[in-house]
């Protein structure tokens, strides 16, 4: 598992007008080849009377899956100007379809990179990128007179809260980056006397819109 990657946030959709076209980006997070083909075949079929649907996805920690798609415009015009920008972005695990309704002005090769590309980018603003970076959830038993406390260090200090779950005994959950276990636990010590059962939860990403 990487570190940390970079991805789009979630589904998320944006249109353009350029000489009268609508460029139209649809974008989506996938996870493997099957569920990138299966938005595209989606988008086709919401958008079946457009006159192109161009794709381009990068899956894989090492995006050893890469396609692009003109769909019918000019080679090289629209598919792989797309896949540039998620490359461009270091974007992984990432879906867009360009969906165009011609408006009747031819806009040339060095147009049609320029509106795809400038279409795609602008999707992956509107729908958001996030940071997602592999941490380990540490866990804090404590008595319940120990919790307000407690979540107003933690929301105070650089540490990300998870979550609260409220039991015989109240379950804190932080999230924290493996190098900094030790200090985490230190502290955590410190702040309730030692009453506080500390305990290694599992490894997750934690998403960070940038």
């Amino acid at each position: 598992m990487l570190h940390k990657y970079y991805t789009v946030k979630g589904p998320g959709e944006n249109e353009i007008v350029i000489e009268r076209s609508r460029f139209i980006a649809h974008v989506a997070r996938a996870e493997t080849e099957e569920e990138a083909q299966a938005f595209i075949a989606d988008i086709k079929k919401q958008h079946w009377s457009a006159n192109h649907n161009c794709s381009a996805y990068m899956i894989g920690e090492n995006n050893l899956i890469q396609k692009a798609n003109d769909d019918g415009e000019p080679s090289g015009t629209a598919g792989v100007p797309m896949l540039e920008v998620l490359k461009k972005r270091d974007l992984k695990d990432t879906v867009v379809v360009v969906t165009r309704y011609f408006g009747g002005i031819k806009l040339g090769a060095g147009g049609l990179i320029r509106a795809y590309g400038k279409s795609t980018s602008e999707g992956l603003n509107a729908t958001g990128v996030v940071e997602r970076k592999l941490m380990r959830i540490m866990k804090t038993k404590i008595d319940y007179t120990w919790l307000g406390k407690v979540e107003n260090e933690i929301r105070s200090s650089h540490y990300q809260l998870k979550e609260i779950h409220y039991l015989d005994a109240v379950e804190v959950e932080v999230y924290v980056e493996e190098a900094a276990k030790e200090g985490f636990t230190s502290w955590m010590t410190e702040l309730t006397n030692g009453q506080g059962e500390i305990s290694e939860g599992e490894v997750e990403y934690l998403e960070t819109l940038i």
